[in-house]
Formats: structure tokens, sequence, C-alpha cells
């Protein structure tokens, strides 16, 4: 699966002088494999209580299994170097830990893509325990989807969720997650029946359309900014087959290809086969060859899946199509950590062909600037949002915090990937500059939409500036309400953080 590896730009044990006593104190100076760090006095607090509290599930850098927690990412720009690191085994244990969090005034982390240098990191690899339901499955942070799938697959049932084995629930439903049934069920996170939740106070609660309402309609699409979730309980849904397809098409075929990508976000249907896409173009900077790939799945078994027939009429280099199970499909994407270097940036935009391929074209030339940069492995996405995706929120009764328009829209991101971090400030440089020129020229000609999905979105980029006002507003007084004191604005490294 060489073009996902393109596409997301996608152990062993520490080795130190002699070991260190897993009491640590302020000011230490402790250098690992992955660097050195100084210890504040609140991470010395944290990690002190954690290591007398829960010895069997403290990790110190001494440990022989620090380094594969600490480097438990994909992209190796998130290799820092913790405290030390917690592995709870129960909802209790992580609501305990939070309080050591507020009492002592340490930093933390949680992983997906966040790591800390200095404080402690809270891993879930404890807890990934299930339970499957008529119609929901309950499920704990350390799985990925995969997992669920899994879990799901002798039930003949499916949750919506990630497009990649090794994604995480937590990360992707909290941002909102887009799935291969997106036209149908929307988002990952309008899927999500109740969270279990562990606030800023260290309370455990349930967040349901019954309980707690507000902070329910926060957590779809609110990210980190509410508290830790301990369990997810996800609808499910009756999917025994799925029909897939890969196809791959060299660059005679790009303007075909785009208006393909544009046909399949305005098509829109009151009833639609549930389907969704991972689409991408690649650039051999050695070969200044340009390729196109579809990775397409469809409930049901029409072969090949007729949602994507606009692409299947395009000739192309190779085409398979497959009946099989979601299981099966998800076992073959797996993406391989500690690979790359990775960067991404994007915008939303209105369907237009014509544009699409002059961005495309924009894009390979721009490539050019950055084609001597070691490893560079540059990738466009064409992420599909189509406007029944948006109608589920609307008519669901519970909303999310996007407020998407009912409109169809494609989310085009940068995925550049390389190898060596004195690169890493200018691949930064190119990625933003050309991800902003593009979009200017977007608004110039009226197709430019501001909203950023977090899950795509650059480090410099502010998602939430793109979620209507009154939106943002009451996101911000539902967490004066569950988060008083701001230990998830102030403690909690790692993804977009709401304003004040």
């Amino acid at each position: 699966m060489r073009y996902f590896l393109q596409l997301l730009g996608l152990a062993s044990a520490l080795g130190v002088g002699s070991a260190l006593n897993p009491a640590v104190s302020a000011s230490t100076s402790i250098a690992t494999s992955l660097g050195s760090l100084n210890l504040t006095a609140g991470a010395a607090c944290a990690c002190n209580k954690l290591s007398t509290s829960y010895p069997k599930q403290y990790i110190s850098p001494s440990s022989p299994n620090y380094n594969e927690q600490a480097t438990n990412y994909w992209d190796v720009r998130a290799d820092l170097s913790p405290a030390c690191i917690f592995m709870p085994k129960t909802a209790d244990q992580v609501a305990a830990a939070v309080m050591i969090f507020v009492q002592c005034d340490s930093q933390f982390a949680i992983p997906g893509s966040n790591n800390i240098d200095g404080g402690v990191l809270l891993a879930f690899n404890e807890m990934t325990r299930y339970k499957v339901n008529k119609e929901t499955i309950e499920v704990q942070p350390g799985m990925t989807w995969y997992d669920v799938y899994s879990a799901l697959d002798p039930y003949g049932r499916t949750a919506i969720g990630g497009r990649l084995k090794t994604i995480g629930v937590p990360g992707l439903t909290l941002i909102g997650g887009v799935s291969y049934y997106i036209n149908k069920y929307g988002f990952a996170m309008d899927n999500v029946a109740s969270y279990d939740i562990v606030l800023g106070n260290g309370t455990l609660t349930t967040a349901s359309a019954t309980a707690n309402p507000d902070l329910f309609w926060a957590l779809k699409g609110g990210a980190s900014n509410y508290g830790i979730v301990t369990k997810f309980t996800l609808r499910t849904y009756s999917m025994p087959r799925i029909s897939t397809t890969i196809q791959i098409f060299n660059e005679t075929s790009t303007s075909a290809f785009s208006q393909a990508i544009c046909d399949w976000a305005v098509g829109n249907s009151d009833s639609p086969v549930a389907a969704g896409s991972v689409i991408t173009m690649t650039y051999n900077t050695t070969t200044k060859q340009m390729s196109s790939s579809l990775l397409g799945v469809q409930a049901g078994t029409s072969n090949p899946p007729s949602e994507f027939r606009n692409f299947t009429a395009i000739p192309g280099v190779s085409k398979t199509h497959n009946v099989t199970t979601g299981k099966q499909w998800a076992s073959n994407l797996d993406t391989p950590k500690q690979m790359f270097r990775v960067m991404f940036s994007h915008h939303s935009m209105t369907p237009d062909a014509d544009v699409f391929t002059t961005m495309i074209e924009t894009w390979k030339n721009a490539v050019k600037d950055i084609a001597d940069v070691k490893g560079l492995n540059p990738t466009f996405v064409a992420n599909i949002s189509p406007a029944s995706a948006a109608r589920v929120a609307k008519t669901n009764g519970i909303g999310n915090v996007w407020g998407l328009e009912d409109e169809a829209l494609i989310w085009w991101q940068l995925s550049t990937s390389w190898e060596l971090p004195q690169d890493d400030l200018r691949v930064q440089t190119w990625a933003r500059h050309l991800t902003e020129h593009l979009h200017e020229l977007n608004k110039q000609n009226g197709l430019a939409r501001e909203f950023v999905y977090m899950g795509d979105a650059g480090e410099w980029q502010e998602p939430f500036a793109g979620f209507p006002p009154a939106n943002v507003q009451r996101m911000k007084e539902i967490r004066a309400a569950y988060d008083p004191k701001g230990a998830f604005s102030r403690l909690n490294w790692g993804g977009f953080k709401l304003g004040y």
C-alpha cells in the first residue's frame, strides 16, 4: 500500500549509563536516548505521586519500555522526552491521575499526535476493553479503529470511524472524524451515543443527549478542551459486506480525475448508498512524474462499487475491485510508525474541476522549490465532505460544534514528509506559503470556505476561527462550567486549544 504511506507521510529499550530512581525531584536534569529534560516542580511532584500510588503502571526514563512508549508515534517529530509515563487501567485511575496533575500543577499529554517534554505522558495501552450491544459498542480509549472493526466483525456490523488501521478512537472522534461512510452517516462525532469523561477536577461523569447535553454537544468536535474520555458508546450499523476499489492513474488523467472528484463531492441523494474514499495525488521527485489514486469503499456487494463509477470510467494504470468485510479491508491499511517527519496543511473549497486541476498543477510545480530535501514525499489530498454529511448533524437533534452549511466541500490538503530535522523549518514555510496562496486564489474566485478540519490542519492554523462565532462562544461557556480552573487549557499539551 505504497500510496497510503505517501498519503500520511506516512524499539529498542532505553540505553542510559545508570538506572534512575523512580522518585525524581525538581531541577533534576535527565538524559534519555530521546534528549534531555529539566524537570519542573510540578512534573517531579506528579511523577513521585504516581510512582508511589501505582508502581506497576509507572514508567520512568530508566524503565525498559520507556523508549517504546515515548516513540509510539508515526511522525518522528513527536518523539519527545516525558518525565514519566503513566498507564492507567481504569477510569478511576485516570480520574486519580488528573487530580494529581491539578494538585501538582503538572503538565501532561495524551498520546495520539501529542507527546511532551518534561511532563507526564498518559498512555492508554491498558484500557482496551469493549462491550458489544445490539446497536452500540462501548469502547475504551486505548483501542484503535481496527480493534473496533474486529470486535464488530462477528456480528456483521460496523462503526463510523477511521479509514486507517492504526488510528486511535479518541483522537479521531473528538475532532470530528472522517469515515468511509460519510455521505450517509456523517462524521464519527455524529455517531457517538454517549461519552464517559473525566473532568478537570477529577470527577467522572457521563455526557449524552439526556445527561449533561451541553457537554455532549461540545464534545462533538471540541477536541481535548473538556476532559479525558474514558469510554465512547458508538452507534453501530449492519454492514456484513462492503465493496472496495483501488484505482491508480497517471498524469495524463489529471483533468478527468479532478472532474470525477468534484462529481463525487456534489453527488447528493436523500438516501445515498453509504460510501467514502481516500483520494491522493503524489509526485515522484526522482522521476518527476505524478500519479493519482482512489481508495473507495461502499456498503453492499455492488462490484465495482457504483458510487465511484465516474472514476472507474477513466482509463487507469490499474484497477482492483473486491467484495470483502470491513475488518479485512482495514487489516491492509497500515501506517508504519517512525518512518517520516510529516507536515499537514489544508483549506476548504466548493468543487470546481477546472480550478482544482489548476491547483494540482500549481502544487506540482511548487514542489520543485524543495525537490532537493532528502527523503521528500509530497502528496496532495482531497477529502470529500458532501452536503449529506452536514445534514446528519442538522437533523439528529444534537448537532455538532462545526455548524457546517448544507453544501458540498472538498477539504484539500498538503501532506508532506521528509527525513532530516534541519529541513523542518524549510518544509513548514513552503507548505504554509503554498497553502495560503492557493486559499487566497480561491477566495478571489468565490470558492474558498474558512472551515479547517483539525485532523488535516497545520500547526499554525486556527480551526476554531472557521466555526460559527456563536458556537465558539457557547463552547467557551461550556468549558468554563465544566473546567472552571482550566486544567485542560493550562496543563494539557497537544491538540488545538480553545481560546479565551
